[in-house]
């Protein structure tokens, strides 16, 4: 296994010019004033301004056993080695850098499973303000230990009966706090995109770039930055097969609202796209794929005992697409994959039971 450290000039002015000239073309062929998108390639690069010298620049890695059983070249950006443990924290770092300082002061109110909440509590901490998350009574133990050991109150709510947005909502006004959602905000997806500017300059040559799908911020914020440095490139989403709202959205062409899903994925157990990120999705997604629970579990397996790369099951969703040939159709055989591994915050009890499975 090798880290890849290559890097490329920045785009030139006539690739920028493009670049938007094809972002415009998709958007005008999905339907979509192009105007009307959330964000754009230079909020993405505006996101990464704020992020330099404070979020982590996570390595590239490959590995030869992973190409030999996908049966395709695949690189890996190990979002896990992010600060907060996830590619959550350079949305929700980005979204309170962009507040103006007296409304910051006010402190801030997220909504999460985990990842959301431990990147606002660690950047709230950053700013020297408060922070309170709403997060769901099953979310992981190691997730809410974390959140609290950042700082942030922890308000627990029963995901199945509760209304977590509402909930946000009536805390923030009782003080005064600002809302940080956990993926329907155009800072939160810009920030997210920065992930992909780096891998791109890490790994130029890729064909593919394949991220998870929950609400929808980091594949937004994956396809704008991909589309917008390089607009023949494909980009795919995958879900569980239980989570598989956005896949069916994308196929009907409007929103699908689904029940929570019931998914060793806890990162993606969301219901639907979100109002910002559903256009973003329609526009510049190529197409979304799901994984099954075993194929996830066995992906997870992959990465710690071969390539040694420890994430927690939604950061293992977008290797067992590539792993499980889910791509095969979607892009020729022997196209360069790159994957996003989103996060690596695992239940040691978790990874404790997908390991005993493979023994």
């Amino acid at each position: 296994m090798a880290t890849e450290t290559r890097l490329v000039p920045a785009a030139t002015a006539a690739a920028t010019a493009a670049a938007t000239a094809a972002a415009t073309a998709a958007a005008t062929a999905a339907g979509t004033d192009p105007s009307s998108l959330a964000i754009t390639l230079a909020d993405v690069e505006a996101a990464a301004g704020r992020l330099a010298g404070v979020a982590h620049r996570t390595p590239v890695f490959r590995g030869t056993a992973f190409d030999d059983a996908a049966g395709r070249p695949t690189w890996f950006k190990a979002e896990q080695f992010q600060r907060s443990g996830s590619f959550k924290f350079r949305g929700a770092y980005n979204r309170l850098a962009t507040l103006d300082p007296e409304t910051r002061a006010r402190g801030v109110v997220a909504f999460s499973s985990g990842n959301h909440a431990q990147a606002v509590a660690l950047a709230a901490r950053l700013f020297g303000v408060r922070a309170t998350v709403v997060m769901p009574s099953d979310a992981p133990a190691v997730k809410r230990a974390a959140t609290e050991a950042y700082g942030a109150e922890v308000v627990p709510y029963d995901r199945l009966t509760g209304d977590r947005a509402a909930i946000a909502a009536r805390l923030a006004a009782e003080h005064g706090a600002t809302v940080v959602p956990p993926f329907d905000d155009p800072a939160i997806m810009a920030g997210q995109g920065t992930a992909t500017l780096e891998f791109l300059d890490d790994a130029p040559d890729l064909d593919v770039v394949v991220a998870p799908v929950g609400g929808g911020g980091l594949i937004s914020g994956t396809a704008v930055a991909a589309k917008g440095r390089r607009p023949d490139i494909r980009v795919v989403g995958v879900e569980t097969e239980a989570a598989n709202d956005a896949q069916r959205s994308l196929r009907s062409g409007e929103v699908v609202a689904i029940a929570p899903p019931d998914t060793i994925a806890d990162g993606i157990r969301t219901t639907s796209l979100g109002r910002l990120t559903w256009p973003v999705v329609r526009t510049h997604v190529d197409d979304i794929v799901t994984v099954s629970e075993a194929e996830v579990r066995a992906a997870l397996r992959f990465l710690l005992l071969r390539l040694k790369l420890v994430v927690e099951p939604t950061g293992a969703v977008g290797a067992a697409a590539v792993l499980f040939g889910k791509l095969d159709g979607v892009v020729p055989p022997g196209a360069r994959a790159g994957v996003i591994l989103c996060g690596g915050n695992a239940a040691p009890e978790t990874l404790a039971e997908i390991l005993a499975e493979g023994a």
